[in-house]
């Protein structure tokens, strides 16, 4: 058992304040140069120095930022600047300091026990509260209220501070209280809110009493009232000391590198997603996010690219056990096989509900896809390729066909399987070939040098002029007839 009299014996000290104590162990971090928030990518230079000067300034901070960009993985991972452990009077509902108790059932323990009075110790884990705001939250679920059966019990009188039972924000006491989604919240809570933002006290209604509570308050918000649910009220927002804005990854090898650490690709079998695999589901949330017919104010988080990526590799899983391969390899196919992912979270506006969320989809797979395709093979001269489908010739691929055969159809186009080798040179495995050479035709048919049936076979593009058929092709025909004759 632990007592006053041993934490003052070993030294301890009460006082310090929760934003005293971040700014602390932040500084400490600083000075050993720790990394801040393992696992956030892409806020370097931008949203972790806001976040720094935040907490060294003591503030209460507001992270805005459309749907999926980690500002709630950010916001938990301020715990880290807690010492790793508390003490605290035991038993306390509000974690009261044992050196200085702040509600009365504490005040009178010490009074009648002084230095023998027990602590506990909680971990910093423990001293962080999270809220996800909804419209139908009560003053009561933040702050408290009457509890008629807790002072049966106790015997205490109604009027009696022993008869309230606490809400998140007391039980917060001497932590960090994030408060997601704000503007959900009702603007009469958000009311409620003031005092501990700026006296650092709540008032529970019907009770003489104040609490001069220790918390370290966090929010999160979209800036855009793109659903119409409501809004941060004015005072509150003032009382904010610090806002934040945070934002996508602004390069698909950033996109790429939150991609890889998400997920899910532990398969059956290893799984290796080739780079222009892995930068063309980038490329199809950049490209979301730029297209006319996707609601901005909504955003495409990033968990989009995240769903493409682990349909894909599904996919391609199908395909390995299916031919008895020993590695799952995704293709470009595998990429509009996960369109699902796609549609489910972009929101449309009135053009692209015309035009349908799987249009809009395969589009975007599209433009992502001549986006990397121009960067890897942007001065490569394909014009052998292009001619063989001018020509006349065909090719049908689709994503349930296995590497062999793939690459046994693909090897008909004169000089592909060549520029597919340019791609992975240090790789020569079959699923790899397969899936650099289907890239290539995929690029080209984006770029529309080629084009494609319904039914997947890369066909010769159809040119037209306003001054007649496409003479070029016409005579490239012609000069083909001629060599078989």
């Amino acid at each position: 058992m632990t007592t006053l009299h041993d934490l003052k014996k070993q030294g301890f000290k009460g006082g310090a304040s929760v934003k005293d104590e971040m700014r602390r162990n932040l500084l400490t971090k600083l000075r050993d140069q720790e990394p801040l928030f393992p696992g956030i990518v892409g806020y370097d230079e931008s949203v972790i120095p806001e976040v720094v000067n935040a907490v060294l300034s003591k503030h209460h901070m507001i992270l805005l930022g459309l749907r999926g960009q980690a500002k709630t993985r950010l916001i938990r991972q301020l715990v880290s600047l807690l010492d790793e452990r508390m003490a605290v009077v035991k038993g306390c509902e509000i974690r009261c300091d044992p050196f200085a108790p702040l509600c009365s059932a504490c005040k009178d323990k010490l009074a009648a026990h002084g230095d023998q009075i027990e602590v506990d110790w909680i971990h910093r884990d423990e001293r962080y509260v999270e809220k996800l705001a909804t419209p139908d939250v009560t003053i009561a679920d933040m702050l408290g209220d009457l509890d008629p059966i807790k002072a049966a019990k106790s015997g205490h009188i109604l009027s009696s501070e022993g008869a309230i039972h606490y809400g998140l924000l007391p039980r917060s006491n001497r932590g960090i209280f994030a408060i997601n989604e704000l503007p959900d919240l009702a603007p009469r809570i958000q009311v409620g809110l003031f005092n501990i933002l700026q006296e650092g006290d709540i008032q529970i209604k019907g009770f003489p009493v104040r609490l001069r509570l220790d918390v370290a308050m966090v929010f999160t918000a979209n800036p855009e009232d793109y659903t119409a649910r409501g809004k941060i009220v004015t005072p509150l927002k003032d009382r904010i000391g610090s806002e934040i804005r945070t934002h996508y990854p602004e390069t698909i090898a950033l996109s790429s590198l939150i991609t890889e650490s998400e997920a899910f690709a532990q398969r059956s079998l290893p799984v290796f997603v080739p780079g222009f695999v892995r930068h063309t589901v980038e490329a199809v949330a950049f490209a979301a996010r730029r297209d006319r017919r996707v609601d901005k104010k909504s955003g495409v988080s990033q968990r989009l690219a995240i769903s493409v990526l682990e349909n894909a590799i599904s996919s391609a899983e199908q395909r390995a056990l299916a031919y008895e391969e020993t590695e799952i390899v995704p293709r470009i196919a595998d990429i509009y096989v996960a369109l699902p992912a796609v549609t489910g979270k972009i929101e449309l506006e009135y053009e692209g509900e015309m035009a349908g969320g799987a249009v809009v989809a395969r589009d975007l797979v599209r433009e992502g896809l001549k986006e990397v395709f121009a960067n890897e093979f942007g001065g490569a001269n394909m014009r052998g390729l292009i001619d063989f489908f001018e020509q006349g010739g065909e090719i049908g691929v689709s994503d349930d066909r296995s590497a062999l055969d793939l690459l046994a159809t693909l090897s008909k186009v004169p000089g592909l399987l060549a520029q597919a080798g340019r791609i992975l040179p240090e790789r020569s495995d079959a699923p790899t070939r397969a899936a650099a050479a289907e890239f290539i035709l995929e690029g080209l048919f984006a770029q529309k040098k080629i084009g494609r049936s319904d039914e997947g076979t890369y066909i010769a593009v159809e040119r037209k002029s306003e001054e007649g058929p496409d003479l070029d092709r016409l005579e490239r025909l012609a000069r083909l007839k001629r060599q078989v004759n």
